[in-house]
């Protein structure tokens, strides 16, 4: 190679650098594909765009510290709008760009379940933190999902403990109504299994009643409620349909401080409209809550608002659905890194790869803390059989301005979820003409 050449090479190395733009060579070399899935529009934006700002913000952040061992995310937005068929749509369309998708996060239940049936063909993990399947806990026939930290049989668990401690002991349950105010979706249908199954423990009466998408009429379901006077209320709505839950619990004099919503029902979009109306109002947390003052929340703020790289608005940083797509965005990254330590440091690990990294991730308390989570979240171990990784919970309550948690670490009871997610798992795999996965599958 001549000196002109060199320079020439030089001088697009130097350009592509500066830009942040690089060939599609290097990319396949030194970049690692992270597809983003988010809806800022439609009737569930209000709830979807912090998430989003938090997720791709963390990714940037990764990035200002280094990348992955070296290596740097990019990334690419495909709007879903909540959309089941919008989704698979932006699946196909990015999962094989920049050298393929390192994972996907759907950010929709409905839309994990149409990739549920995709994801083993393309050789692409699904990360579902807080949503998506229930049964996918068990990775022995969910290989290729990853409901990391959390699932909605966990949320429900904890909820009627936290209800059963109120009323002085599980044994107190009996005789009481416990109404199930749910989007009518697969993800509002998602918590019905686990509390059929401790109603029938308990002897409480489980009333459920659906909300149509998107949930901005509900006066039947209200005056439903105001006729049967159950003693608590669970909300696992979405969107919109929680503000207007909560307003309808006012308009009918519904006890506030006996209303618990999961955790997407449990931010401030939800309650900030009714303002002190909602106060008392109590929802599980993914384990974090809204976390302004956290390591990470600092961090970002200094490294990627403060340089003018923010996704959204600085004030949003470290509100509960920011921090719920930071802390989603880290499951992703950590999952890579693992698996890094397998295929070798440094490198673009492939979707298959990263399943590796995800079925194996041992964030320990220490881990978790040098990355900013100190006092936002507990250790995440994961293994071949349990593709969640976490079981803990704790609640919040609303005091007519701000979240503040109102509870200890809840754990859920294993003896009840355990069961029911091996026996749902072992009837999808029958559905499916599945076969569970060999000892020798879980050490590949």
């Amino acid at each position: 190679m001549n000196l002109r050449n060199v320079v020439l090479a030089a001088a697009v190395l130097a350009a592509a650098a500066s830009s942040g733009i690089a060939t599609n060579a290097f990319a396949q070399a030194k970049e690692q594909f992270f597809p983003v899935l988010p809806y800022r529009t439609g009737p569930y934006a209000p709830n979807g765009v912090p998430w989003a700002n938090g997720y791709v913000d963390y990714l940037k952040l990764t990035n200002a510290r280094g990348g992955i061992n070296g290596v740097k995310i990019v990334f690419e937005e495909c709007e879903t709008g909540y959309d089941t068929a919008r989704g698979v749509e932006c699946y196909e369309r990015l999962k094989g760009k920049n050298g393929g998708a390192t994972l996907f996060q759907p950010l929709s239940t409905g839309i994990t379940f149409a990739l549920t049936e995709k994801a083993p063909g393309d050789k692409i993990p699904l990360i579902t933190a807080g949503y998506g399947r229930s049964e996918s806990q068990d990775g022995g026939v969910f290989k290729w999902n990853f409901p990391l930290a959390g699932t909605y049989w966990l949320a429900a668990d904890a909820l009627v403990q936290t209800i059963a401690k109120r009323e002085g002991g599980l044994d107190k349950l009996k005789g009481k109504k416990i109404a199930l105010v749910y989007h009518d979706s697969p993800y509002g249908k998602e918590p019905i299994p686990l509390l059929q199954e401790r109603s029938h423990m308990h002897g409480f009466d489980l009333q459920l009643l659906p909300v149509t998408a998107p949930g901005v009429e509900q006066k039947a379901t209200w005056l439903q409620i105001r006729q049967a006077r159950p003693d608590y209320v669970m909300l696992w709505g979405w969107g919109v349909m929680n503000s207007t839950a909560l307003k309808e619990a006012v308009a009918t004099g519904y006890p506030r401080d006996k209303m618990y919503g999961v955790w997407w029902s449990g931010a401030e979009p939800d309650v900030k409209d009714v303002g002190e109306g909602a106060k008392g109002y109590n929802a599980v947390t993914m384990q974090h809550g809204a976390e302004p003052q956290s390591a990470v929340v600092k961090e970002i703020l200094e490294k990627v608002h403060g340089k003018g790289q923010g996704t959204g608005p600085k004030e949003e940083v470290g509100s509960v659905l920011y921090m719920r797509g930071a802390m989603s965005a880290m499951l992703g990254v950590e999952g890579v890194r693992r698996a890094q330590e397998r295929f070798g440091k440094g490198k673009v690990v492939t979707g298959e790869q990263a399943r590796w990294g995800l079925e194996n991730l041992a964030l320990s308390q220490d881990k978790l803390d040098a990355l900013g989570f100190k006092g936002v979240m507990r250790p995440v171990s994961t293994s071949c059989q349990d593709h969640m990784g976490s079981n803990w919970a704790r609640v919040h309550t609303w005091d007519g301005k701000q979240w503040k948690f109102s509870s200890d670490w809840l754990q859920a009871d294993e003896q009840v979820l355990k069961p029911l997610v091996k026996n749902t798992a072992d009837k999808y795999a029958a559905e499916k003409k599945l076969t569970r996965r060999s000892p020798a599958d879980c050490q590949s």
